[in-house]
């Protein structure tokens, strides 16, 4: 056996076949080639088309700026039956392709589309590109979603085909092939249940059942009703014939309103849309909903988007999780989409929260909704009873020091487990604790690098992000030179309270292990912000939240109002007070957002945040954009787009270092009223569109409000 190296000719050796007779091979192979007529692409001349709207306007799934506009293509005759308004077709993007305005070419290959409609001519003079093949005859881009994802698009100064790709989900085949069932009748309008404990509850459900469109805010009272609430708001607009569609912020809320929806509604009325269901079941329940079947949608972020018949109905669940905004472009938020929703389908809206965010107290201070809460007899008697201790009191009796508990949350604890479960909320998860003054309490951070410094062994300190010690730190703030524990972490916590209480299980909920439920016995359930099982039977004895002033302490505007929501999430799975329920915030009492959960009143510090916000001008009161990227494009970037002339550009200031990335750039924040928010976005689209139509550039990420301003 022998390489194909061993076979070649040495350099001079030319057998049977050498150069000279490879050259003439060559060259008779080119002739003959050159001879043969080229396969020419389909054209608007030269080939059959359809006799009738011969031209479908084709949205091409490119996601740039610049090439955010509809291409005409012509309409093979053999296509013209399958190629309607709304299917997913395969175009040559770059041969014969010819902008609807411009009449540019743009090159490429196949790429993905939509048509969007049919012409009977083009406004191009040229020759055009037929369609490649029409991907499934399956109609999936309908006027209304062209519509909702155009106007999100604009909202957010991003492109239509990148908002498209998070409304359609990608096609499944054998999903596809399935029939759906046939709808099913109309329910019966469900009885109010516990909408009786708000006021305005029943009228709520009635107007929902009698075809009206109400918009409503609703502060949802502590405890697990919430869910059997929302299902019979959804089963309302159902009797009335219309639509219904909830957005919550995670598989284990969406499961929660599954079951309170299959227990009003019975099986087969609603479908699940997530993430976690896979593409095909995924798509299948898209399509059944798509085509009518269903008429009522539950499901996380993407869901937002679901092609719901008759909508009459759009809800959002605890609007202020970080999983409602959009990690993609245009990083659209659920709360937005479907407030646009609500507009331009003329339906009912509700957003529900056991919390109150600046955003939705906005939309009751315009008028835009109207509040549905309970009455303050109502929330004390579902509430649990708040109880307060500074941080400083850790440590003052003996017994208490093993676990870092003061004697009011040690005999929280204690008592709590005579009776059921206990939950400890932990800021942070891990082990290693991060170190802060002990005076101020600013975090304490490496020169070199902007890293945590860190004392595992409670000797040594070190960075934790580039590992160098650091032998002599003091605080820059206010010179101090004495440390203490920020946030330990949940790990390291379960640890100390499993040594506090040696007879009871200690169970830990975070990121790499989240428990959906606890069983109703006595048991130290540690958990991290979010993710906080559910108790069986009737909630958790008692709660204790553990460093409250460090979810205090993020630089972000809206710390205050994440902490409180954090904070009344877990105290809302504790026991009322009539039961006994005890929470027990280790954090200074004056503080405005323990105050605000002492009273259980999340709406009256949402008014005051949006109160200082208006004086300061932040969103939601104004309209604000943030650009961020390598300093010299972003300042190229500022000074070529033309900003309405109400706008006040806010920096740009350097961004805080990250792990493994020292220089992450500059930030500018640019102001506008709210007036101004529609001719912001234009512009700001207009500027990033014409500096990628120019070339390659760096990137720079757009994003507009809400935002996290650090």
């Amino acid at each position: 056996m022998s390489s194909a190296n061993e076979s070649a000719q040495r350099p001079g050796e030319h057998g049977p076949g050498g150069p000279p007779e490879q050259l003439a091979l060559i060259r008779e192979t080119v002739r003959k080639a050159k001879a043969v007529p080229k396969a020419k692409p389909r054209t608007w001349r030269g080939a059959a088309l359809a006799k009738e709207l011969p031209v479908a306007r084709i949205l091409v799934n490119k996601g740039v700026l610049h090439l955010d506009q509809l291409w005409d293509y012509a309409v093979p005759a053999d296509l013209d039956e399958a190629a309607q308004p709304g299917v997913r077709v395969r175009v040559r993007f770059g041969a014969g392709a010819h902008h609807v305005r411009e009449g540019r070419r743009e090159g490429g290959g196949l790429i993905d589309g939509f048509i969007v409609e049919r012409r009977a001519e083009t406004d191009y003079t040229g020759p055009l590109a037929a369609l490649a093949h029409v991907v499934s005859p399956e109609p999936v881009l309908t006027p209304r979603m062209l519509a909702l994802t155009r106007a999100v698009a604009d909202r957010y100064a991003g492109s239509l085909a990148d908002v498209l790709q998070l409304a359609v989900p990608p096609r499944n085949a054998r999903a596809e092939a399935k029939p759906s069932p046939a709808p099913l009748p109309p329910p019966p309008a469900p009885a109010p249940g516990s909408w009786q404990r708000y006021g305005s509850g029943p009228a709520f459900l009635h107007a929902l059942a009698a075809g009206a469109n109400p918009r409503a805010v609703w502060t949802a009272l502590p405890g697990p009703d919430w869910a059997g609430e929302l299902a019979r708001a959804v089963a309302a607009t159902l009797a009335s014939g219309r639509g219904a569609l909830a957005v919550l912020p995670d598989g284990r809320t969406t499961a929660r309103l599954d079951a309170a929806l299959t227990e009003v509604l019975g099986a087969g009325r609603h479908a699940v849309l997530t993430a976690g269901s896979g593409p095909e079941a995924r798509y299948r329940q898209w399509l059944s909903v798509h085509r009518g079947s269903v008429r009522a949608v539950i499901g996380t972020r993407a869901a937002m988007f679901a092609p719901v018949r008759d909508l009459g109905l759009v809800a959002i669940w605890d609007d202020g999780d970080s999983s409602h905004g959009d990690d993609n472009a245009p990083f659209p938020h659920v709360r937005e989409v479907l407030e646009l929703r609500a507009a331009h389908d003329g339906c009912a809206f509700l957003l529900g929260s056991t919390s109150c965010t600046v955003e939705a107290a906005q939309l009751v201070e315009s008028g835009w909704a109207r509040p549905l809460a309970a009455d303050r007899t109502q929330v004390r008697a579902a509430a649990p009873r708040i109880r307060t201790v500074g941080d400083d009191d850790l440590g003052r009796d003996e017994a208490a020091r093993a676990a870092r508990l003061p004697s009011l949350a040690w005999e929280a604890v204690r008592e709590g487990l005579k009776t059921g479960p206990v939950l400890v909320q932990v800021p942070r998860r891990g082990y290693v604790p991060r170190l802060a003054c002990e005076r101020c309490r600013t975090p304490a951070r490496c020169r070199h690098c902007a890293g945590p410094l860190e004392a595992p062994d409670e000797r040594e300190l070190h960075c934790g992000w580039c590992g160098r010690p650091e032998a002599s730190w003091h605080c820059e703030t206010c010179g101090s030179v004495r440390l203490r524990a920020q946030v330990v972490g949940a790990r390291r916590t379960a640890e100390e309270l499993g040594r506090a209480f040696p007879a009871v299980p200690v169970r830990t909920s975070g990121r790499d292990h989240v428990l959906d439920t606890v069983p109703d016995r006595p048991a130290l359930v540690v958990s991290t912000p979010g993710a906080e099982p559910v108790a069986e039977g009737a909630g958790y004895a008692a709660a204790l939240l553990l460093d409250g002033w460090a979810m205090l302490g993020r630089p972000d505007l809206r710390a205050a109002e994440e902490a409180l929501r954090r904070w009344i999430g877990a105290a809302s799975l504790v026991r009322g007070q009539d039961a006994g329920g005890t929470v027990v915030i280790v954090a200074e009492a004056t503080l405005r957002p323990v105050q605000a959960l002492v009273r259980w009143d999340p709406v009256g510090h949402a008014l005051r945040e949006l109160a200082e916000r208006a004086e300061l001008g932040f969103p939601p009161v104004s309209r604000m954009a943030s650009v961020a990227g390598a300093a010299e494009p972003l300042a190229a970037f500022l000074a070529s787009v033309r900003l309405p002339e109400d706008a006040e550009v806010l920096g740009p200031v350097p961004l805080p270092a990250r792990r493994g990335a020292p220089d992450a750039g500059e930030r500018a924040l640019i102001r506008v009223p709210p007036g101004s928010g529609a001719a912001l976005a234009a512009a700001l689209k207009t500027a990033q569109a014409a500096r990628l139509a120019r070339g390659p550039a760096e990137p720079l990420r757009v994003r507009i409000d809400p935002l996290d301003i650090g």
